[in-house]
């Protein structure tokens, strides 16, 4: 069932999704996932996502903490890019380039929304032609759908402009519920190579091969084996903070944490995911009383290629007048014995 568990001012909502299996708290206020509650294989229930108790820190805070994330998630160099022969200027709000949207991305908007029935919600969001200075009025739908053991999140966008478009989720991911950190969760990739980047998180336009590096994880590999390697690519992102090009259609990441017997597995139809290790997380006071400290969390964000509108030749973040953006991704959570 689904129920509006708290409001707070301005229209801001926020919502319990709750089954047999488990349970998914989100907010219109940047449709953020707040909560997955789910059990362990003794029957405990935690908290297996990083955020906050006080809500004006979702407002207020960076990291974008179980947030959505566009119009174009990650970076674009230099807060620039051509369209159509014109030029466009975006916010420079990380070190030289523009991040996640930019000062007011989607993330800090509040959607409105639609409870459909009792494992669908419906976002909408109109994105103004101009806003953070993007063209094109996007008007864009959100429906997370919780099914059984499987949070389904679904982006369909239009625009009366071509634009530009790149959205994805940024939860924080850590299975044991916060008792550790990632060292010991496990991680599967399905794939072969990985974008690099510079000592400002952009990629550059280079792509290498994952085999006999600390990026191959098509094998479950423990995350804390690899994150401290003296790759140099590790050390311009201080972890991995790196989008991987996926070889297969579905199921492409998979997260375990044995001790807890948890499993995540992400499935999506987009082509790649930056894998972040939450290298700048600070200390920050977030639920429960916890602290949150680079390697706390893991994310796992689906998307099209970063800067792709400098980087690749016919770029897959365009979004043409008259075309549809339509993408899926799915968390399946469950226990293994």
């Amino acid at each position: 069932m689904i129920c509006v568990i708290d409001k707070f001012n301005d229209g801001i909502d926020v919502l319990s999704m709750k089954n047999e299996k488990m349970e998914v708290v989100v907010s219109n206020f940047g449709c953020t996932i707040m909560k997955v509650l789910m059990k362990d294989k003794e029957g405990n229930v935690d908290d297996v996502v990083l955020g906050y108790d006080d809500f004006h820190q979702y407002q207020t805070r960076d990291a974008y903490l179980g947030a959505l994330v566009g119009r174009v998630a990650n970076r674009i160099k230099k807060g620039c890019f051509e369209l159509n022969h014109k030029q466009y200027s975006l916010a420079i709000n990380n070190g030289p380039n523009h991040l996640h949207g930019g000062i007011k991305g989607f993330s800090y908007q509040i959607f409105d929304y639609e409870i459909k029935d009792n494992e669908t919600i419906e976002f909408y969001y109109l994105s103004k032609d101009g806003e953070e200075g993007y063209p094109g009025n996007l008007d864009l739908k959100v429906t997370y759908q919780l099914k059984d053991d499987t949070l389904s999140v679904r982006y369909q966008a239009t625009t009366d402009q071509d634009t530009l478009i790149n959205i994805t989720n940024h939860s924080y991911f850590n299975l044991s519920g916060k008792k550790e950190n990632i060292y010991n969760h496990q991680l599967m990739v399905k794939a072969d190579c990985f974008a690099c980047i510079d000592k400002d998180g952009l990629p550059t336009g280079e792509f290498r091969d994952v085999k006999d590096t600390a990026f191959d994880f098509n094998e479950f590999a423990l995350i804390g084996e690899r994150v401290e390697q003296s790759d140099e690519q590790l050390l311009l992102g201080k972890g991995f903070d790196h989008p991987f090009i996926f070889t297969t259609k579905e199921n492409q990441v998979i997260l375990e944490h044995l001790a807890s017997g948890r499993r995540l597995t992400v499935s999506t139809t987009l082509p790649g995911a930056q894998i972040y290790t939450a290298n700048y997380l600070d200390g920050r006071l977030g639920k429960y009383g916890h602290h949150y400290f680079e390697r706390d969390a893991v994310c796992i964000e689906t998307q099209n290629l970063p800067d792709a509108i400098h980087i690749e030749k016919n770029p897959t973040t365009i979004l043409k007048k008259g075309e549809i953006y339509d993408v899926i991704t799915s968390y399946k959570f469950e226990v293994i014995k």
